[in-house]
């Protein structure tokens, strides 16, 4: 069994490990200008897990897709077009890509399976597999559920009984748009988690919790899929790796603005608050938890003021 990894992030070196410790040899594709590329290649280890030896690395892409029939993708959602298109430049006829990430692409409004298939034709065979777990945790045999979607039921089975083990059980979901939009707003959430940490409020993340769930679901439903799926692993079930989690980098963000600590990296989650609403005023949805996050980050609206214009808004029905 062989397994290609397009990325060498955290989350990526953690996929490789795991795909290695299931017995398959794996390639690991990274940018040679990348400094994780370069650190993996001489070290062959991060701050996460050590490379076993049926792992190796290149910076050859052609080489990496003629490797596997399974292409797993762990990249920055915003890079994932021009990957794709780079990717088009080879054969990859027959081939499966899981798209291992969460997010949606700001300039399009597309999803990321979207974004694949806009680049290297409708009929491609991908999925996505998201879900709870952080590669910390994994790598100390703490196990976890996640789910795999698709709009093809033998891609899924596929995906599914290839990457099973006693460490991950997987869940299957048909909703390709619940999933994907339940992993991408999951982030949003952990923003404002982390907001309400830094403000010593972390009694109020239940409420977060339900009413974040209850948002995301009026958005699922009006873009065609079932809401239902805003309950699932893909985003409740994400909440605790998310919300309450200090591996949580988009909880940690949130709680370093109310702190004004400077950050390096943007969360997911921020990029993410932009397409949402988009998609969100398209639609005519209204996403207040989203909208309050956006104008934080965005509109440098006070953190204060943004959570006192939530709890003043019109008086409405729990359940929409």
């Amino acid at each position: 069994m062989k397994t290609t990894l397009l990325g060498c992030g955290r989350w990526a070196s953690f996929l490789a490990w795991y795909s290695a410790r299931l017995g398959h040899n794996v390639l690991i594709w990274g940018r040679e200008e990348s400094e994780r590329y370069q650190s993996l290649k001489s070290t062959r280890k991060n701050e996460y897990v050590e490379l076993q030896d049926n792992i190796q690395l290149t910076s050859d892409l052609e080489e990496a897709i003629n490797f596997s029939q399974r292409i797993i993708i762990s990249i920055n959602a915003q890079n994932l077009r021009e990957l794709c298109g780079k990717i088009k430049e080879h054969n990859y006829e027959g081939k499966t890509f899981i798209l291992n990430m969460k997010g949606i692409e700001i300039s399009t409004g597309m999803r990321l399976s979207q974004v694949v298939e806009d680049v290297l034709g409708d009929n491609i065979n991908v999925c996505v597999w998201v879900g709870p777990g952080h590669a910390e945790d994994f790598t100390r045999d703490i196990p976890n559920c996640m789910v795999v979607s698709s709009k093809k039921d033998e891609v899924m089975n596929d995906v599914v009984n290839t990457y099973k083990s006693n460490l991950i059980r997987f869940y299957k979901n048909d909703d390709l748009i619940g999933v994907e939009i339940g992993a991408a707003a999951k982030n949003v959430v952990g923003i404002a988690a982390g907001i309400l940490d830094g403000l010593n409020l972390s009694s109020l993340k239940g409420a977060l919790m339900s009413r974040g769930v209850t948002e995301v679901a009026r958005l699922i439903t009006a873009m065609g899929g079932k809401g239902s799926s805003s309950f699932g692993l893909s985003h409740l079930g994400d909440y605790e790796a998310t919300l309450f989690s200090a591996h949580s980098h988009n909880r940690s963000y949130g709680e370093n603005l109310v702190k004004d600590i400077k950050t390096t990296k943007l969360a997911e989650g921020v990029y993410t608050s932009e397409a949402l609403l988009k998609i969100g005023k398209k639609l005519n949805v209204d996403l207040p938890i989203t909208n309050a996050i956006y104008n934080v980050i965005y509109n440098k609206v006070c953190i204060k003021s943004a959570l006192d214009e939530l709890f003043n808004r019109e008086l409405k029905n729990e359940i929409w």
